[in-house]
């Protein structure tokens, strides 16, 4: 590792103000979660302007898991991320000669949205949401008084992430207690909007989508407060940024990452991509209704980006409710 490092490190060092020779555009591949997209996207447009036609950035969507697909074979140069790599993932990586730095980029409060019109629901337990999402549930909760007598006798229809999905991993995680492990009869979709579409269309809907997703559209849905018996406070808490920074807005508090290829460091066009995303991410992120972190997590993120850390402070196994501070304190795991 410390050879690859040390030529990534002159590569930088040598070639970082180089430009193109052909006057074609330098390319910057990105792809991966359809939650971190619109943060990616907002900095690849400004990224581009002030590059002023220099440097093309391309931003996909194949979801966290599909992005990972083509980041661990060499595809991309960048992923973005709703959950940390996996050991699968990381495993594929190494076989296939891939090094790679993680860095956490904003939060997100994974959001459990209602229609408007459900007037029986400001609150839910982690008890509630594992009892409709649950593998076993298939089939067999299909209406709102089987989770609460007091509901109504109405069908839920529910909207939720598909497979590729990290949200879908995060979510089952956190709710279920494994990650996948899900119930199959719901409309999955690996695009926000037509989860939001689909919630915002039934009065008796439920979903889970990004908070961005959410906030963008607080004229078409309800936010349901949580409530988790292993939380510090006792009461349901609703998702937003005051709540997510003091910790309390457990266990669907996360932070989102982007991966880089660490041969693709090589690239100037990357190390400066890099180096805007980490200054603006904090005022990107409010314009495109996302939560930033906080000051010292970006002078953080930046300290591992500049120092070529490889690795992940996960180590491919996946947790809950872990602050920015403790991720990046942590020695990353190759």
């Amino acid at each position: 590792m410390f050879a690859s490092v040390f030529a990534v490190l002159l590569a930088i060092t040598g070639c970082g103000n180089k430009e193109s020779t052909t006057g074609e555009a330098s390319v910057v591949k990105i792809d991966g979660s359809s939650t971190v997209f619109p943060l990616a996207e907002a900095v690849a447009e400004e990224f581009q302007k002030e590059k002023q036609g220099k440097v093309k950035v391309t931003v996909g969507i194949s979801g966290t898991g599909g992005g990972f697909k083509k980041f661990v074979r060499g595809e991309t140069d960048i992923s973005n991320a709703s959950r940390p790599i996996l050991k699968e993932e990381m495993e594929q990586a190494k076989a296939n000669g891939i090094e790679f730095i993680e860095l956490p980029i904003c939060f997100d409060a994974l959001t459990v949205a209602v229609n408007p019109q459900n007037t029986w629901i400001t609150s839910m337990t982690v008890a509630d949401l594992k009892k409709i999402w649950e593998p076993d549930a298939q089939g067999k909760i299909t209406h709102w008084n089987q989770v609460r007598p007091e509901w109504p006798n109405e069908k839920i229809a529910l909207f939720g992430p598909g497979a590729d999905s990290g949200t879908f991993d995060y979510f089952t995680e956190a709710v279920v207690g494994k990650a996948k492990a899900s119930r199959g009869d719901f409309t999955a979709s690996e695009d926000d909007n037509v989860l939001v579409q689909g919630v915002s269309g039934n009065k008796y809907a439920l979903g889970y989508f990004s908070y961005a997703y959410y906030s963008a559209n607080t004229d078409k849905l309800k936010a349901v407060s949580i409530e988790w018996e292993k939380n510090k406070v006792k009461e349901p808490v609703f998702p937003n940024l005051e709540n997510v920074l003091a910790g309390t807005y457990n266990p669907l508090s996360r932070p989102l990452f982007i991966y880089i290829n660490l041969k693709a460091v090589q690239k100037p066009e990357i190390k400066e991509f890099i180096e805007f995303l980490l200054k603006n991410a904090s005022m990107l992120a409010k314009e495109v209704k996302y939560l930033p972190l906080p000051d010292k997590a970006y002078e953080m993120a930046g300290a591992r980006f500049r120092s070529l850390q490889t690795g992940s402070g996960f180590g491919g196994v996946p947790e809950v409710g872990l602050t920015v501070e403790e991720i990046l304190n942590r020695p990353p795991h190759s």
